[in-house]
């Protein structure tokens, strides 16, 4: 059991997880190649708050986010992951993702991504 992090602080929710959710945020929030101890640890979503907010920026955001979680399924950890964009305004974009834990779980995460 992990302390459990906050989506929204980013700091510790009080609580324990035994679930694949500090994974999840980790990966997203890192940015790619950031974390000492792990340089394919992270995501290459920070990208985007530079990119020009057109309508294939929701495709690139749901591909980042599927590669940096790429890793909970070549572990075993997870055995399906689903991601897909919502507009949540100008620049601004939802990712929802559905993680399929191997213990059978179905796990539903939300992601804020800043366009610029």
């Amino acid at each position: 059991m992990d302390p459990l992090l906050d989506p929204v602080t980013g700091d510790y929710a009080g609580g324990a997880t035994n679930t694949l959710a500090n994974a999840v945020y980790l990966r997203l929030m890192t940015p790619l190649g950031g974390w000492w101890a792990d340089a394919t640890l992270g995501s290459r979503l920070h990208e985007l708050s530079r990119s020009k907010d057109s309508s294939r920026i929701d495709l690139l955001a749901c591909q980042y986010a599927e590669q940096a979680l790429q890793p909970l399924q070549q572990d075993g950890r997870a055995s399906r992951i689903q991601v897909s964009a919502q507009r949540q305004g100008p620049g601004r974009l939802l990712l929802s993702i559905e993680v399929a834990e191997t213990g059978g779980h179905i796990r539903h995460f939300q992601h804020q991504v800043r366009i610029a």
